[in-house]
């Protein structure tokens, strides 16, 4: 849960004793977002400054922080932004601009530098990118090794943390590593993926940015971060396919291929946008093994250690594999695990999960409404489009599955665990939802849901939701595959639960 990770860390005081006011840059992003909810549960003050306040709303910690609205390159709203801040947090990048990103990256952290001086900050802390010293650097990480070198020289002490590639769902680099992963069970790949990397998991991130707040030394260098393994990326890819339950990946490198190239076909087979896959692999030629471990001297590891490769995937991956898919994007509370995704994460962030949404408005009250709900399948079917269910129930038991036989313990009221033709009843709520799991033979994982919510008028909106989760290549193939189906059986059962439309069976 929320401040497990740093419940044995130190909490940094301002100078009349009360919890630091620490300002939080980026937190929209991968890593700021997490990083408020860690602060807020260690018992700092938290400010956040944002170019878009609008963007914060769906945050749970909205309304515990205070939130300067600003851009970045204006010096003004910097300043404000930092009156009276006793730790900074400088969580910027422009990755997805298209064009010069460095430039823009410098200019942020000079005028970031300048006001921090100028307002008193006792401390910034900085997450940058782990990289050989001595190589030629990708033109992403070399910018951010300019911008702790910046924000060194600020004449405020800086503690740059250097992390390589970070596990956790919604990191940008483990997304790209997921997708890859799950959908190419035979891979031809660049010689990249022979380079040595030292992944840390996200919670091990979190636990050193809040920790750095409560060093007593001023101090000013940066310091390498990793977790307690060093692997190829092609291991990586082994391992990850291990902890998710995919059959063992076939991986070919071939030096023919160019970043240029790879990142073209990452952008092909993953949902990462192209621009930031092309700069994330284009900085994959460098060796990212962290040069020393001064970094514990001053913050040591937590009692059961840094987190292992496969625990923070198997941490990344644990709210599909327990089906919690109920709260997946929508729930307003946050997740247990700092490694899990947040409702506000990307799109493209999260795994693989597709859905299918139907909304349907009847002025039929909430308890008719259930009445279809509840009774749907067995005998009493599910939809004008009735024959596609039975040709499904007919295919699952071609393949060895349980198709429709099974049928209904009882034709109008349901329990939870009751088997429901292919189904199972998941979960029931009366007269608001009903979650049915899919038990046909399937390269996934797939629910069915309905809710029924009551309208101002009198009647009632009903909610009709389809998810699936493809476990690899033929799970992806799979969805695409029965698609033009659901135009077919989805907007007919929303219909014939809202307004009570007549059911065609075909014996």
């Amino acid at each position: 849960m929320s401040g497990e990770i740093t419940a044995d860390l130190e909490l940094a005081k301002s100078a009349d004793g009360s919890p630091a006011l620490c300002l939080v840059t980026g937190a929209t992003g991968y890593i700021g977002g997490r990083l408020i909810r860690e602060l807020l549960a260690h018992g700092y003050r938290v400010r956040v400054f944002a170019r878009h306040v609008e963007r914060l709303t769906s945050y749970p910690w909205f309304n515990q922080v205070e939130i300067i609205e600003g851009d970045a390159a204006d010096e003004s709203s910097v300043n404000q932004a930092l009156k009276n801040v006793d730790i900074a947090y400088y969580l910027l990048h422009a990755l997805m601009i298209k064009d010069n990103f460095e430039a823009e990256e410098k200019q942020w952290a000079e005028t970031f530098g300048k006001a921090a001086k100028a307002n008193g900050v006792s401390r910034i802390i900085y997450l940058g990118g782990m990289a050989e010293e001595t190589a030629k650097l990708s033109a992403h990480l070399s910018s951010r090794a300019e911008t702790g070198e910046i924000l060194r020289e600020s004449g405020v002490p800086t503690i740059e943390l250097r992390a390589g590639v970070v596990i956790g769902s919604g990191s940008a680099s483990f997304e790209m590593l997921r997708y890859l992963t799950e959908r190419l069970p035979v891979m031809i790949t660049p010689k990249w993926v022979n380079v040595r990397i030292q992944p840390i998991a996200v919670r091990d991130v979190l636990r050193y940015l809040v920790g750095s707040a409560s060093i007593k030394e001023k101090l000013n260098r940066w310091f390498d971060i990793g977790g307690p393994e060093v692997l190829t990326y092609k291991q990586l890819m082994l391992q990850y396919a291990e902890a998710a339950g995919l059959k063992k990946r076939l991986i070919l490198p071939l030096p023919v291929l160019t970043p240029r190239l790879s990142s073209g076909w990452v952008g092909l087979v993953t949902p990462v946008p192209i621009t930031l896959a092309r700069r994330l692999i284009d900085s994959l030629k460098n060796e990212v093994v962290a040069s020393d471990e001064s970094i514990k001297q001053y913050i040591p590891d937590p009692p059961a250690g840094l987190t292992p490769f496969k625990s923070a995937v198997a941490l990344a991956l644990t709210r599909i594999k327990e089906a919690n898919v109920e709260t997946r994007w929508s729930n307003a509370s946050l997740p247990g695990s700092p490694s899990e995704p947040l409702p506000t994460d990307p799109k493209w962030a999260g795994g693989s999960l597709y859905t299918d949404v139907r909304t349907e408005l009847t002025d039929d009250t909430i308890d008719e409404v259930w009445q279809r709900i509840e009774s749907i399948g067995g005998d009493n079917g599910y939809s004008t489009a009735t024959w596609a269910w039975e040709l499904r129930g007919l295919m699952d038991r071609f393949i060895g599955g349980v198709g429709l036989r099974r049928g209904r313990r009882d034709p109008n009221h349901l329990i939870d665990g009751d088997a429901l033709d292919f189904w199972r009843v998941e979960a029931i709520e009366r007269p608001h939802l009903l979650r049915l799991r899919a038990e046909m033979k399937l390269p996934g994982l797939a629910w069915l849901e309905f809710k029924a919510e009551s309208t101002a008028t009198g009647g009632t909106k009903v909610i009709q939701r389809a998810i699936y989760v493809p476990k690899g290549l033929l799970g992806h193939l799979y969805w695409f595959s029965v698609y033009p189906m659901h135009g077919l059986v989805f907007p007919s059962m929303v219909r014939h639960v809202a307004h009570n439309t007549k059911i065609k069976r075909h014996k």
